[in-house]
Order: C-alpha cells, then structure tokens, then sequence
C-alpha cells in the first residue's frame, strides 16, 4: 500500500499585499508539513491576489510574484507544494500554477480555459495557453519548462486543472487521465454564490470518478479585494468519493485540509473502470522528472464523507460576516455606522455585523479577533458585548413623517445588538433647504407639486450628519439599499444609497424578509437568534417619507416585491421581453389582473432604464449570487437607451386584448 497525505489550503489573500500574502502561504506550508503532508495545493493567483484587476498588465506586478516565488520555493524543502501567480512569456501575460517540489522550481502549468462570463474578466488580461504547447521560460537565473505538462515526482503523477479548466466541457483532465497521471491538483479562485459549493463538489467527485484519480481543489478565504467573497473551500476526492471537505467561511488567514490517499488503490481503481488510449508520444511529451522520496506512511486511508450541506440563510450569513469583516479590517477602519430606520434594509445589516462579531470572536477568541482589526486586546471592550458596541454605531434620524413604530424598532434592535444608539431629528435641516429652494423659485413648495422632491430632500438630509459621525469615528459608513430597490431606482442618491460599502445591494427585498424571520427565530449554527427583529418584521415596509396621513408603503410606490423580484430575474437575468414577461407572470401571479400585471412590468423596464445612472454609482456591493445587477461585475446595461419603448408598445396591445378577451 503507498500512501501519501495530500491538502489543500484556503488563504485569505489581499491584491499586491507581498508580504502578507508570502506570509499566509508559508504558514500554511508550514502547518501541512507539521501534519505529514506530501502534496500541498494553494490557490490560484494566490502569491498576487487575484483581484488585481489591470494591474495584471504591470512588469512591476508580475516581476513582484516571480520575487515571491523565489522566496517561496526554499520553504518547500521536504514537500511539494503547487503556487499560482501570473508569469510574463513572450510578451504575454498567463495564469500559471508553478509547482514547487522539494525547495525547487519544477516547471510552470498555464491555464488553458480563461472565465470571461458573469464577474469574471480573465481575457482581459491573460493570454489562454494553447493543449499540448510546450516551452522553457527563464525565471531568475535559470530556465524551466512552462505549458501543458505534467509531473512524475518520486513515482507519482501530477496534473493541474486551474479553475475555469474544470468547468468547461473538455477538461484536461481527460488528457491527464490518458497520460496516467495519479493526482491532479486545481489551484481555483472560485467566488461564492448561493449552492455554488453543491456544484464544485460534483465536478471534484466525478473528476476523480471519470478521471481515475485523487481531485485536490483549493480555493480563496475571504473578502479578497472588495466585492468578491471566497467561501475557502477545499475539497479532496478519490475514484468518486469525498474523503474531506474543509472549513467553510473561516475568519483564520489560512485553513489546512488533509486525507490520506492510498495511490495503489486508486490506479487499481482505474484499472477497473478507466480507459487506456496509447499515447503516440508514449506518455513522454509533456512530463516533467522530478526526484522526490515520499514520506512513509502506514496509516489507513481516509474514508469517504457526506457533504455538509448548508441552507441559504446560514451560507447569506456566513458569507456577509466573513466578508464585513475583511472589509473592516482590509480597509483599515475602526467600524461601522449604520443610519438604523427600524426597517428592514438597515435592520438586517446592524444585525449582520454584530453576527459577524459573534462568529469572529467565538472562531478566534476575543485576542485574536481584536488583533486581526488592530484593536487594543487589554482595553475595556475585550468582550463580545463591549466589542460590538466599539464597532457599531447605530443612529435613528427622524422626521415629522417618522413613526413612533419605527423609531421603537430601531431603539428596541440597537439595545438587543448591544450597539452604540443615537437619535437625530433632522426637520429644522430640511426646512432650512425647502426654504432655500422655495426663495430660488419665488414660490412656496407643497406636497401635490413638489412630491418627489420633497421626499428626496428628508433621505439627503440624513447623509451629512452620519458622514460626519463615520469620519469622526474613523469608520465605514454603510448604505443599506437592497437589490429590488437598485433594479428600479426606489433609492435617493446622496441620500440612503451614501456609504462606502453597500453589503445588500445584491440581495433581493424577498429574501431579506425571509432572513429576518429566520434570523428572529433561529439563527446561525452555534450562535442565537434575534427576537428584537419581529418588531421590525411586523412593520409594513415604507420610507416614511410623505405625512402620515398618506400611509406610504414601498409595495404600493412600487409592485408588491416578490412580483418585483420576478419581473427582475425574467427581465435582466434571463434577458426576456415584456412580452414574454406577461405571459410569465400570467401564470405565476394569478391573483392579479392583466391590467395591473402589464401595468407593473412597464413601471418596472422604464424604472429600470432611467435609474441605470444610480446603480453606476452605488458603493461597492458584496457579490452573493450569480444574478446580481452590478454594472461593474455582473449585468452591464448602458446608461442613455432607447427605453424599450417599441417593446412596451407591443406590450399594451396584449394587456388591451387579454383585457378585453
């Protein structure tokens, strides 16, 4: 029996942060060579970063990486170990895998398949190596192998499948497969999205399946660069079966995963089920020689797992903390404020970061969570509730339109979170600007003409005095706009949508409700819920912007917001007309007539259309799932357009007819 422990480390890295970045890698090395490891797989891009962006296209950037490199590969003495970092070859730029095997450079693996769709911008700024091209690069003063290769290191065979290579139709591994490769390693930099792990779980068990081998897929930790969050997952597979998942959504800097693999057994495997095709080149072209003694190893192999399955509200919360938290701290700021209405936008993200506390501190221990954010670990707030209340600061600012409802909730929520609690009232600012504007027009302002600016200029006078207290505090201020409101502009720039962070711009009005339920009554594994929030859920969703008299709510400005969320999927996701949208919604939305329902998609597209200009400038957005409608990731729409404006027409025709039927 030859057995050989392999892992996969999850890091958390920052774009062109050298040190920190070498420092997580050689930590994790040297916890996988503390554990016996012989194989060690790291992150794609992980020297870099990989949310370096344009920088990719820098000598300074890409010279940087080969430097770290460098310092790398004596850490690997003992070990082999794979790296990812971009590497500069005849005058362009490739994602490349180096592997590291025993304090040396073996040769570099370029990626063959680039991610181009959804927030992915690769080819921009790689070059996606051609199969079966082979060539030297120069690194430092020696030269190495670079391209479609593969390793026979001490006996065992290495491939790579780097990301985007295992999600496409043709992978290489069907080509490792044929050269007799025993393991193939897949550096990834895989962002979260809601079930996305369900998905990567079954290309890493059915590669080991169809491939015959042991599957070793790492990933990112963290809120790497701004918007994107990894989940850190690894994932270890052997002829179809996982035999170890690691740790999800970690707040540490560095997660080791480990199994145990019996090679023997896994090419016995092969020998079973598993194709053989004669290489023309007899398997040489391609492989690398590389001297390695494996460490021995009589344990029995690992056995196979079930996966651990999550449900949405705890992968949401999970996702948001860790990503809170590596903001707070990546950004250098001292903590958050949050302009708390008692609704359920701001209600809902108080509450995620004073969980993202909750979760930090009972993963790292209060120590090692202040010391992560440069906090003082011997001060008066080292403790859960005394850190919560440094790091959140909540403020109410009413108006004569704001509620007693409201103001209650909020109160009743800041207390329950143990956040900092202030109230604002904020009407002698308003008036002062109603009054500038009415002796600018020679007219006194009043509710049937001046409507919308009457409402705007509440939500903007807001913004300044919470500005003032985020700077004042040194901390983030955090906007609370969700994504309903951002598909149909129901937000008042420099007003609700001020911030520098805007952690639910990609989660819809819907689920956000459905979380909070959630959140009330159950809450996150290991940790408890909040009953303060069914306050908050008993409320009917409004700005409170008009008198009271009116009884605002959003769903009656709006559409009721799960036939928002409809429209919006059918409409942007999935690139349907408003035609198409009727006849959709017809048969989902029974309860509601044709009038309204055509009424409701054309409010919608035009909505849509005119307010592309406010989500150009939200404050970045954290990306949860793969159909969110940032303009600088995931759904590009131009600013100035035709409207729809023929389609709209071909829309009231059939709402006329299906009425009139």
């Amino acid at each position: 029996m030859k057995t050989v422990k392999v892992a996969a480390a999850a890091l958390n890295q920052t774009p062109l942060a050298w040190d920190g970045n070498l420092s997580n890698i050689v930590e994790a090395i040297s916890e996988a060579r503390g554990q016996g490891v012989g194989i060690l797989c790291l992150p794609e891009l992980c020297i870099s970063g990989y949310g370096c962006e344009d920088m990719f296209l820098s000598k300074s950037v890409v010279d940087a990486a080969v430097v770290a490199l460098l310092q790398i590969a004596p850490h690997t003495e003992g070990i082999v170990v794979s790296a990812g970092l971009p590497i500069l070859f005849q005058n362009a730029v490739f994602n490349a895998a180096c592997l590291l095997v025993d304090g040396r450079v073996a040769g570099f693996v370029a990626k063959q398949n680039l991610a181009g769709e959804g927030l992915h911008y690769e080819p921009r700024w790689f070059k996606p190596w051609p199969a079966g091209l082979r060539s030297r690069i120069r690194v430092g003063d020696d030269e190495y192998p670079i391209g479609d290769l593969y390793f026979e290191c001490g006996g065992i065979g290495i491939g790579f499948e780097i990301c985007e290579d295992a999600w496409v139709a043709k992978r290489p591994g069907g080509d490792l497969s044929l050269k007799g490769v025993d393991i193939i390693l897949n550096p990834s930099a895989s962002h979260f999205a809601f079930g996305k792990s369900k998905v990567r779980r079954q290309f890493v068990i059915e590669g080991s399946r169809a491939f015959g081998v042991t599957y070793v897929y790492a990933n990112l930790l963290g809120n790497e660069a701004g918007r994107i969050i990894y989940d850190g997952d690894a994932l270890i597979a052997s002829a179809g079966n996982l035999i170890a998942e690691g740790t999800r959504f970690s707040f540490a800097d560095s997660i080791v995963t480990t199994a145990l693999i019996d090679i023997d057994q896994t090419r016995m495997t092969k020998a079973r089920t598993g194709s053989f095709r004669p290489q023309l080149d007899a398997g040489e072209e391609g492989r690398v020689e590389c001297e390695f003694s494996w460490p021995a190893g009589n344990d029995l192999p690992s056995k196979p797992i079930e996966p651990e399955n999550v449900s949405k509200e705890e992968e949401f919360t999970r996702a948001v903390c860790l990503g809170l938290f590596d903001y707070l701290r990546k950004s250098k700021s001292d903590g958050f404020v949050v302009s708390l209405s008692g609704g359920a936008d701001s209600s809902a993200v108080a509450t995620l970061i004073a969980q993202m506390v909750s979760i930090g501190v009972t993963e790292l221990g209060v120590d090692s969570f202040l010391s992560k954010l440069g906090r003082d670990t011997s001060s008066e707030v080292a403790e859960e509730t005394g850190i919560t209340r440094s790091l959140l600061t909540c403020a109410y600012q009413g108006t004569r339109n704001s509620s007693d409802e409201t103001r209650n909730a909020a109160r009743e929520l800041a207390s329950a979170l143990n956040a900092t609690y202030t109230e604002f009232e904020i009407d002698r600012i308003v008036d002062d600007y109603t009054e500038l504007a009415a002796e600018a027009l020679g007219r006194p302002l009043n509710w049937e003409n001046d409507d919308i600016a009457l409402q705007n200029i509440q939500a903007r006078s807001r913004a300044p005095s919470v500005w003032m207290l985020a700077n004042l505090k040194n901390a983030l201020l955090v906007s609370t706009s969700n994504r309903s409101e951002a598909a149909v502009g129901y937000a008042t720039m420099d007003g609700d949508t001020s911030g520098g962070l805007s952690p639910i711009a990609g989660i819809d009005k819907a689920f956000l409700k459905d979380w909070l339920a959630w959140m009330a009554d159950t809450g996150p594994e290991g940790g408890e819920p909040v009953p303060a929030l069914k306050h908050v859920i008993s409320l009917q969703p409004t700005a409170e912007l008009r008198p009271p008299s009116e009884g605002q709510t959003d769903e009656e400005d709006l559409m009721p917001y799960r036939l928002l969320d409809a429209i919006e999927r059918a409409a942007i996701r999935d690139k349907r007309s408003p035609v198409e949208i009727f006849k959709l919604m017809r048969d989902q939305f029974e309860e509601y007539s044709a009038e309204d329902l055509g009424n409701w998609i054309d409010r919608f597209f035009r909505l849509w259309c005119r307010n592309q200009w406010k989500r150009e400038r939200y404050a970045p957005s954290f990306h949860l799932d793969d159909e969110n409608l940032d303009p600088k990731t995931w759904c590009r729409f131009p600013i100035l357009s035709g409207g729809f404006e023929k389609e709209l027409s071909d829309l009231r025709k059939l709402v006329n007819e299906t009425a009139s039927d």
